[in-house]
């Protein structure tokens, strides 16, 4: 008998109707319904909405009539408002660029890594400068001073020759972020490219400066303002001239990112601050269409896939909105973007976790729609990345370009119900935080006063109540932690070394080169010229140094604006502070603090409360003494004070633990009082003072705060804080 074709005839099919036109469609109201009946008396808002830390609710299923009437759904690609790309045809002709950062202290390391990155597949360069060099702060050899302590220590045009050997810049595109001013900087690459005989107008990337995200990130400056914005002005109008294809301002909300904000907090303050150079930029005789083409935004990509994706395309909205309200042309709203993977979530234990992070983190952006990208190295927060780890980074990107072919949809995201009604609520949301700090005076007045410090610091409480708690889960670090794991080996840095060696390299440049003449740059400077970098350029030739450039740009102490400095961390800090505790105790005493685990019962009965307990104390890095469970409390609490152990885990259920607790309780107290008995599971008001008075000392339960619990067990007994 032949078989029955059960084939589709795609022609019948009504596209109104869809392939289930034979069903009823439910409505959204329907399905409510049906979902609550489901809950069986818990509450619809508590159990399916999810609250973030945007201040955005998540609706557990989005429909067609969601996203109906929202003012971006019918644009095209690379018009108006940007929300589907800057370009009509996306990624297809032009990827974004692979731009890893490189950290390597030392020029002549710094080249030869430089060099090997960008054989194997890498588009771009990012060069990430030492603090002390960005900063422009310190004695001459202020470049010395730090030097290893994560970036490139960068003070003389030597130094940048060294650092560069070999890499045209007319081709390979550098990102770098200079700090207040980026003239210094930009003046250094000038002479190199010119040198070379190379042609300035191909040079292509971004030199930029940011002094407000410094000012945030620092509490202050070493010039005004006023200087910095009038450097700003000098070196955008230079590199419009000079320099077409190369941005000169740099607006980043990595340290407001890694300071705790939410997404929407983050691009609310990049966007008041490129608002704000635009306004200072005016002032000075610029307009609107020579000033934004010349901006470039620096984005963290965080752990929220969704969201991340609505971030990238909500800030192209709001930045086109903005550009238009002074006066720009539609080219002048177009936004470039260059994504950096959170540093925020970032850990040390279980490091290799970090691989799937930035996996997540990359495809948001790509999806997003990015012109640059940088994906961290899993061993970024350990240590200056090697070959092996920049590698896997660099090829994540490459098969999201090349084997993925993410090139090839242009707003893959676009007609998504859920991406979609997020972007347009992420949008919302960001611009009503911008117009407070409008309202607020601008960012460097609101920075003042102190305003997004004070967000900022509200949603980071929140975010570390809930990393403490474990309601926010870090693998590997508050959740699953593997106390075998092989730790990797952090290369000792002999930073005292470094610093002989690159305090002797500026030393004999000096002594080479004399005392450079910086007068006639210093007047060009002050006077507001555009041809300062020229002659910038032609002072770090005569023999000047950054450090050099930086003091004559630099004002009186009492110019200086002050403001609170935001407040940086990882969010696997503090548990990370546990396991290096418990590391340190083990060394010292030859195993690490025990913790008994008194299983009543058969292991049915008492293996869910075990695993639990096993894994809220392993992430301190405890050593917890399990076993297959006894009879009686007797046996247990002899086995417990046997095991040497000082803390003491009661784990059954709630139905067998009036028979067990109080016995065993009782027990371990009267033979070691400062033994501390914890019971496993929430109990009822009535059955903990019970068990309080029978001596119980604590109970651990899932909405327990699992980081406070276990520091105050390490301060007792390991006598730590």
């Amino acid at each position: 008998m032949a078989e029955a074709d059960n084939r589709v005839d795609i022609k019948s099919i009504d596209p109104e109707k869809g392939f289930f036109d034979e069903f009823e469609r439910p409505t959204k109201e329907q399905w409510k319904q049906e979902a609550v009946a489901a809950l069986k008396g818990a509450p619809f808002e508590k159990v399916l909405l999810t609250k973030t830390y945007e201040d955005l609710t998540v609706e557990p299923l989005y429909w067609a009539e969601d996203i109906e009437g929202l003012p971006h759904l019918g644009s095209q690609p690379g018009f108006q408002p940007f929300v589907r790309g800057t370009r009509p045809e996306g990624s297809l002709t032009k990827p974004w660029r692979i731009c890893q950062e490189l950290t390597n202290p030392l020029p002549e390391e710094f080249n030869n890594e430089a060099k090997f990155d960008l054989s194997k597949g890498q588009t771009g360069l990012t060069m990430v400068l030492d603090r002390p060099t960005r900063r422009g702060l310190g004695p001459k050899d202020a470049a010395a001073e730090e030097v290893g302590r994560g970036g490139l220590s960068l003070e003389t045009l030597a130094d940048l020759q060294e650092a560069l050997q070999g890499i045209d810049l007319t081709k390979v595109s550098l990102l770098c972020s200079a700090g207040a001013s980026s003239l210094p900087l930009l003046a250094m690459v000038t002479g190199i490219v010119r040198e070379r005989q190379g042609d300035l107008r191909e040079v292509s990337g971004c030199i930029g400066s940011d002094p407000l995200a410094e000012l945030a990130l620092e509490g202050t400056l070493t010039t005004s303002l006023s200087a910095a914005y009038g450097s700003m002005a000098q070196v955008t109008l230079w590199a419009k001239k000079n320099a077409p294809k190369l941005q000169t301002v740099f607006v980043l909300g990595h340290p407001y990112h890694n300071g705790g904000a939410g997404s929407t907090q983050e691009v609310a303050f990049v966007l008041a601050t490129g608002a704000e150079y635009i306004r200072e930029l005016i002032n000075r005789g610029m307009n609107i269409d020579e000033i934004t083409p010349r901006f470039r935004f620096g984005l963290s990509i965080g752990s929220n896939f969704f969201m991340e994706i609505a971030k990238m395309r909500a800030i192209k909205i709001l930045w086109s909105q903005i550009v238009a309200a002074f006066g720009g042309n539609e080219d002048s709203q177009k936004i470039c973007i260059h994504a950096r993977s959170s540093a925020f979530n970032k850990t040390v234990y279980d490091p290799y976790v970090n691989l799937l992070r930035i996996t997540s983190e990359g495809f948001s952006a790509a999806v997003g729609g990015v012109d640059s990208m940088h994906l961290s190295p899993f061993d970024e927060p350990l240590k200056t990345p090697d070959r092996f780890s920049r590698r896997i980074a660099r090829n994540t990107q490459i098969i999201l370009q090349e084997e993925a072919r993410f090139t090839v949809p242009i707003d893959m995201a676009g007609g998504s119900y859920y991406i979609e009604k997020l972007t347009d609520q992420f949008a919302r949301a960001a611009w009503g935080i911008f117009q407070k700090i409008e309202e607020a005076g601008g960012m460097a007045a609101a920075l003042k006063a102190g305003l997004p410090q004070t967000l900022i610091a509200e949603t980071a409480a929140k975010r570390a109540k809930n990393i403490e708690s474990r309601k926010d889960i870090l693998l590997g670090t508050n959740m699953y932690a593997n106390l075998l794991e092989k730790r990797i080996e952090v290369p000792v840095v002999n930073r005292e070394e470094l610093k002989k060696t690159r305090t002797a390299a500026i030393k004999a440049y000096r002594e080479k080169h004399g005392e450079p003449a910086l007068k006639e740059f210093t007047e060009s400077f002050q006077a507001g010229s555009p041809d300062s970098l020229d002659k910038a350029s032609r002072a770090l030739q005569a023999g000047a140094t950054l450090s050099d450039l930086a003091k004559a740009i630099a004002e009186r102490e009492s110019e200086r604006p002050q403001v609170k400095p935001l407040v940086l961390f990882r969010a696997a800090e503090a548990y990370e502070n546990l396991r290096k505790r418990s590391e340190a105790y083990a060394e010292k005493n030859g195993e690490p603090l025990k913790i008994f685990l008194a299983n009543m019962g058969p292991i049915p009965q008492h293996k869910p409360r075990a695993d639990f307990t096993l894994g809220f104390f392993e992430v301190a890095g405890f050593k917890v003494l399990s076993n297959t469970g006894f009879a009686t409390s007797e046996e247990a609490a002899e086995a417990a004070l046997a095991s040497g152990a000082p803390i003491v885990v009661v784990c059954s259920t709630d139905a067998t633990y009036p028979d067990y607790v109080p016995a065993l309780a009782e027990a371990v107290k009267r033979a070691k009082p400062e033994t501390t008995v914890i019971v496993a599971g929430k109990q009822s008001e009535e059955v903990e003072k019970a068990f309080l008075q029978a001596g119980v000392d604590e109970f651990i339960h899932v909405r327990s705060n699992c980081y406070e619990t276990n520091r105050k067990l390490q301060e007792k007994y390991m006598g730590v804080k």
